[in-house]
């Protein structure tokens, strides 16, 4: 497992840490991306869009804000939210604590 720190991800406040579960060979060019992510008390995955791919998103746990394509809703643990290819997103950390979900990328 590859566990990495971006910081403004997407033009996101403070850092986002993302555990890929499974790597490029593992996911045999038909995902992007499967992994956790733990975005931080007052931190955000800023708004981005998807081209040529979807992506899930999964809370694990936490309470956030999240941006689908302009429309903001709440979201706690066991939300699922989907974004297809052409459209857009982001996620605000609006709790105490970690904001957990799992992050999967399909590739069209």
């Amino acid at each position: 497992m590859t566990i990495e720190k971006i910081e403004n991800m997407c033009g996101g406040e403070g850092c986002v840490v993302i555990k890929h579960i499974l790597g490029k060979e593992e996911l045999n060019g038909k995902c992007g991306l499967y992994a956790e992510v733990t975005i931080g008390k007052g931190c955000s995955l800023g708004y981005h869009e998807h081209h040529g791919e979807s992506e899930t998103y999964y809370i694990l746990s936490g309470k956030g804000d999240y941006n689908d394509n302009g429309a903001i809703r709440p979201v706690t643990a066991g939300d699922v939210m989907f974004t297809p290819s052409g459209r857009g997103h982001g996620l605000v950390n609006t709790g105490d604590d970690d904001l957990i979900f799992m992050a999967l990328i399909i590739l069209d």
